[in-house]
C-alpha cells in the first residue's frame, strides 16, 4: 500500500479518521500530533496580513488615478 496522508482528530479516547479509508487490521500507521495553534502563529498571520495591507496601500494610494476600461491593453 502506497503512503497516505489522512485526516484525522483524537475524540478522548480513540484516534478517529474524518474520512473513511479502508485499512486492514494491524496496519501499521505513523502519527504525528499538530498543535491546534502553535506558539505565535495567530500574531504571525496578524502581522502577514498587516504588512500585506501596508504594501497594497503603498502600491495603491490615494494619490493613484482611477483607471477605465479604455485604459486596459487585451
Amino acid at each position: 500500500m502506497p503512503t497516505v496522508i489522512l485526516k484525522a482528530h483524537y475524540d478522548g479516547e480513540h484516534i478517529v479518521l474524518d474520512e473513511p479509508f479502508a485499512l486492514s487490521p494491524n496496519t501499521p500507521l505513523a502519527v504525528t500530533v499538530l498543535s491546534p495553534s502553535p506558539e505565535g502563529h495567530d500574531s504571525e498571520r496578524a502581522d502577514w496580513a498587516t504588512l500585506s495591507a501596508q504594501s497594497l496601500a503603498r502600491a495603491y494610494g490615494d494619490e493613484e488615478p482611477e483607471y477605465t476600461l479604455d485604459d486596459v491593453k487585451r
